[in-house]
């Protein structure tokens, strides 16, 4: 009974958020007054597609009007975020990625928003490491079985050695290129039009190493298709307890996690981000949106405000990376 108060409550609350002038001229004083779109600037299947998808399936039982999932897909996210960003329905949110809010901005001429000036953040949803992992029927590759002995044939053989991402100043780019400015080591970045892609170039040898993430990797290692040689967060992997971290392989000053979290155009009242706010809180306890959303990483729900804050120290570290990399603007 007290959960059923609890959905009550919070779909009471999302319906009270008075349309302003600012919410771009609702049609009815109450929200949603019509279908509710998250918008995802990835394709279908990857991390932030799928914390989408869970996303609208809670929804769904919370709000009395349909919530539909939209891929606007390309440049890395920025054209979902640039379609939020410019919204006049009062009825259309983002359901984005650290590259979309921390990275697109500081690399693309053309991104056409500001993360922080053009969109309002409501709630983070996961967080998870990156896991380095090898093919190991990669003839290029045989005998290496950690992050040493990847470490020490590109000492070997510089920029030889090839890594996959998703695209230029995407965070396996920025990543891969900070882990071996700490190792002092050198290896040839190729980049592809989407993290599949660059996953499925490593399971087809075309290239060497590849920072995947959790949701990809994960199936593959278990399959054997992959050997994982370490992840990039504070502690191991769930999944992977017997995989190092790089701060444990030798390198205690690296960390690199992404996150998937909701946002929305910035001139969504601050009474409809507290209610969106409260229903990511509820979904990510919810015994039928919490499992799957663990698959996409651990459950990590920060604030407005924290949130804001997350993006702003994330904006500061990413453009120090892309500094460093020599990464120019697109």
């Amino acid at each position: 009974m007290q959960a059923l108060l609890g959905r009550r409550a919070l779909g009471v609350a999302a319906l009270s958020a008075l349309a302003r002038p600012g919410l771009a001229q609702t049609d009815t004083a109450v929200w949603p007054s019509r279908p509710v779109r998250l918008i995802v600037g990835y394709p279908a299947g990857g991390s932030t597609d799928i914390c989408a998808r869970i996303l609208a399936e809670d929804f769904r039982t919370r709000l009395p009007q349909p919530i539909v999932v939209e891929n606007r897909t390309g440049a890395n996210g920025s054209l979902g975020g640039a379609h939020v960003a410019a919204a006049t329905d009062g009825h259309t949110l983002l359901v984005s990625n650290t590259s979309t809010m921390t990275v697109n901005h500081l690399l693309y001429r053309d991104t056409r928003y500001h993360p922080l000036r053009d969109l309002v953040p409501i709630a983070t949803i996961t967080i998870s490491p990156f896991i380095l992992v090898i093919n190991p029927r990669n003839p290029r590759t045989q005998g290496v079985r950690t992050l040493q002995d990847l470490i020490a044939l590109a000492w070997r053989q510089p920029r030889q050695i090839t890594y996959a991402s998703a695209g230029v100043g995407n965070l396996q780019h920025l990543h891969m290129e900070q882990l071996l400015a700490v190792a002092d080591a050198h290896m040839l970045h190729v980049p592809y039009r989407g993290s599949s892609v660059a996953t499925n170039a490593m399971v087809a040898g075309e290239v060497d190493v590849l920072l995947d993430t959790p949701t990809t990797g994960g199936p593959l290692i278990h399959a054997g298709t992959f050997s994982a040689l370490a992840t990039t967060g504070e502690t191991r992997w769930r999944e992977l307890p017997e995989v190092p971290t790089v701060k444990e392989a030798g390198y205690p000053d690296f960390t690199a996690v992404f996150w998937n979290g909701l946002v929305a155009p910035a001139n969504t009242p601050p009474e409809l981000v507290q209610s969106l706010y409260g229903m990511v809180q509820a979904a990510a306890e919810s015994p039928t949106a919490r499992p799957p959303l663990l698959t996409q990483g651990d459950i990590f729900v920060l604030n407005p405000t924290q949130f804001r804050e997350r993006i702003a120290a994330d904006i500061e570290r990413n453009a120090m990376a892309i500094k460093a990399a020599g990464i120019e603007i697109q």
